[in-house]
């Protein structure tokens, strides 16, 4: 199958996503410099929220591992990272928000919202919704053959 722009499709939406997401990531980045929060802090701020916004040490560490790569140590490191800057709490058996870590993400999440509005405004909602659900059809696919392999 070939695209409206001469090229094969596959090549095509890979550049296209590439791309979107290369200067969505440095939007990003910039609303985490704003707040001297690392990528993986802020990952790991939402993996705890995806959590409920708390889990157990164990289960929070398995799932930084599984949803982003890391291993046991790297996992670990990522937790203790939250607890140095408070931004997570911790006791025998459990990790959770801090007021501080629920806020830093709310703010980081409201300025993303903020750019993102302006760069949706004037596209049609019913396209947008057909990339959302494309791109997570394309995510779960993925993520199948990832598995599998």
């Amino acid at each position: 199958m070939t695209s409206p722009y001469g090229g094969p499709l596959t090549l095509t939406i890979g550049q296209a996503v590439g791309q979107a997401e290369a200067c969505l990531t440095r939007l990003l980045t910039g609303v985490l410099a704003k707040r001297h929060t690392s990528r993986p802090a802020y990952l790991a701020l939402q993996r705890l929220n995806a959590l409920g916004g708390h889990a157990t040490r164990d289960a929070y560490e398995r799932d930084l591992s599984e949803w982003l790569g890391l291993d046991g140590p790297g996992a670990k490191a990522l937790a203790d990272e939250l607890l140095e800057k408070q931004l997570a709490a911790a006791d025998d058996h459990e990790i959770r928000f801090t007021e501080q870590g629920r806020a830093l993400r709310e703010g980081i999440l409201a300025e993303g919202a903020q750019t993102t509005r302006a760069l949706l405004a004037g596209l049609d909602a019913g396209d947008v919704e057909t990339t959302i659900r494309t791109l997570q059809e394309i995510t779960t696919r993925a993520t199948t053959t990832e598995e599998q392999s």
